[in-house]
């Protein structure tokens, strides 16, 4: 019977043990000894850990998978124009490997998720089989409607967290972050955080917020973190604040719509020392102070800007910064610099008066009839008083007052910021910001999740994420697309599929093999800036 003996490794101080079994030597007239290692010891315990590598499955592509080209083992044709395109576009944003980081064991059928959402537009999962069959992508078999959603629950809040970071700190210092919220809408009962709120669709439906972090040069998103539905824009900026420290993003600048404007968050984000540029309503004390300051003397012809067709004009203030300090028991005030942007543009303020008639029009009709709107309570006491006779009954009466209270600010606007000085570039990096809401309906609808269909928390989680690597790629081709001027001949489906029809042929023993592609096709892999296959 073998004996266990031990030996311990005087470099590395690990202690092996090995099975002894004792033999005769004929040639050498001795008595030897065979061994073989059994494992390690445990310093804790005095356990034996077994060393042994188990045997993998080989049709897995996995963290241990050799680096280079898998070797061709069947003779197969394939479409591979348009997966290329995403393969390298893949390698060019540092997806790929950024994924592989994060999800070693299955960034492949991530991957491959990402590009059936991205070329088959608003086709569901159980239709991925088919697509499968006739194209080559990066896991190269097919991903059952079952297994989907054991990927879609695998995928863990720590390692979406750590590519998010990856991601982010390839472009953290070098652009503004667009900064906004959409709703997704559910049939589900059994989500926590499906929940009726403010439907920006008016959606006879609860639903789950979506916020959404864009970088306004680059184009492409790089964050985003799922809200329960009945959250207000408002109050999201804590929660971004604090997954902004989590994911230690540096010098950051955030661009911002009013719907987020509070003193809070003002005073939060000066705190936290991030550049911000935000939209406020005009209607603020503090903004109305200043802009009646220069209602005189905004629109003359130095403030015009021949860009924009508007009159801009801006000016520093000190806001009144505090700060509560639980652990002081106390509150820390003082003053920091904020540049106040004021702009006049007549065309808007020709439809606000427009839009004021109608609304005073319907207001007036809806009281004399005595048909009053809940929705309109408030509007009926700013600009009417009803007075009662017992020979006329009901008569409305209109404040004026009010009325041209209103119109003194139709065509104005304002812009915050504590970085730009300049009304003009804060005007074109708010502009900018509608890139998101963009990136919104190509979420909800190329993407086919205007609808959260699944019926668990896991699988949501992982149906977002594969979704949003799906929108990082369509993102960048849409911005290759427009720098190209390509929306004028193309719509985003049809330049998938003039990549799409390009195949490759695979033998074993052989090279792949490209089939023919046109000068068109070639030029558009340059304007997506993708140096085309090569027909060697």
């Amino acid at each position: 019977m073998p004996a266990i003996v031990y030996q311990t490794n005087k470099s590395t101080g690990i202690t092996y043990a090995y099975e002894s079994e004792s033999y005769w030597d004929k040639e050498k007239q001795q008595s030897r000894a065979k061994r073989k290692c059994i494992g390690k010891i445990d310093p804790a315990t005095g356990q034996i850990i077994s060393t042994r590598k188990r045997k993998r499955p080989a049709v897995e592509h996995d963290r241990h998978s050799k680096p280079g080209p898998v070797a061709i083992t069947q003779t197969a044709r394939y479409f591979y124009g348009a997966t290329y395109l995403l393969d390298q576009i893949g390698e060019l944003l540092g997806i790929m490997a950024d994924l592989k980081r994060c999800f070693p064991d299955t960034y492949r059928q991530i991957q491959s998720l990402a590009y059936y959402l991205i070329l088959e537009e608003n086709n569901p999962l159980s239709r991925f089989p088919k697509w499968s069959a006739l194209h080559k992508h990066p896991y190269g078999r097919d991903i059952p409607s079952q297994r989907s959603s054991k990927l879609f629950a695998s995928i863990t809040a720590a390692a979406r967290e750590q590519f998010f970071r990856l991601q982010g700190k390839r472009r953290v210092e070098q652009e503004y972050w667009a900064y906004d919220i959409t709703s997704l809408s559910s049939y589900s009962a059994c989500l926590r955080q499906v929940k009726y709120g403010v439907n920006r669709e008016h959606d006879p439906l609860p639903q789950i917020n979506l916020a959404l972090l864009f970088g306004e040069q680059s184009n492409l998103p790089f964050y985003y973190q799922k809200l329960a539905g009945n959250i207000p824009d408002v109050k999201t900026i804590k929660h971004l604040l604090a997954d902004l420290d989590f994911l230690a993003y540096q010098k950051v600048k955030l661009v911002m719509d009013r719907g987020f404007y509070s003193e809070a968050n003002v005073n939060d984000l000066f705190k936290h020392h991030l550049k911000f540029l935000m939209a406020t309503k005009v209607g603020l004390k503090f903004i109305k102070t200043e802009l009646d300051k220069v209602r005189a003397t905004i629109r003359t012809w130095t403030n015009y800007s021949q860009t924009y067709d508007l009159y801009a004009t801006s000016t520093p203030i000190a806001w009144p910064y505090t700060q509560e300090r639980p652990y002081k028991g106390d509150q820390l005030t003082g003053e920091r610099r904020l540049y106040v942007h004021l702009y006049y543009n007549s065309e808007p303020a020709s439809e606000d008066e427009r839009l004021q008639l109608i609304l005073l029009m319907t207001l007036q009709d809806e009281l004399e009839r005595g048909q009053r709107h809940p929705d309109h309570e408030q509007s009926y006491a700013k600009y009417f008083d009803l007075h009662f006779t017992p020979v006329r009954g009901i008569k409305v009466v209109a404040k004026q007052a009010a009325i041209d209270e209103a119109k003194k600010n139709y065509g104005y606007f304002a812009l915050i910021s504590n970085e730009v000085k300049d009304p003009i570039e804060a005007l074109e990096l708010y502009r900018n910001k509608d890139l998101v809401e963009k990136a919104f309906g190509n979420l909800k609808e190329r993407l086919n999740l205007r609808r959260a269909l699944v019926s668990s928390e896991l699988s949501l989680d992982g149906k977002l994420f594969v979704e949003f690597i799906a929108l990082i790629y369509l993102s960048y081709v849409k911005k290759k697309m427009q720098e190209g001027n390509l929306f004028k001949k193309y719509t985003m489906q049809s330049l998938f599929d003039e990549f799409d029809v390009i195949e490759c042929f695979e033998q074993p023993g052989s090279e792949r093999r490209w089939g023919e592609m046109t000068k068109r096709q070639i030029e558009l892999y340059s304007a997506m800036g993708i140096t085309p296959p090569s027909l060697q």
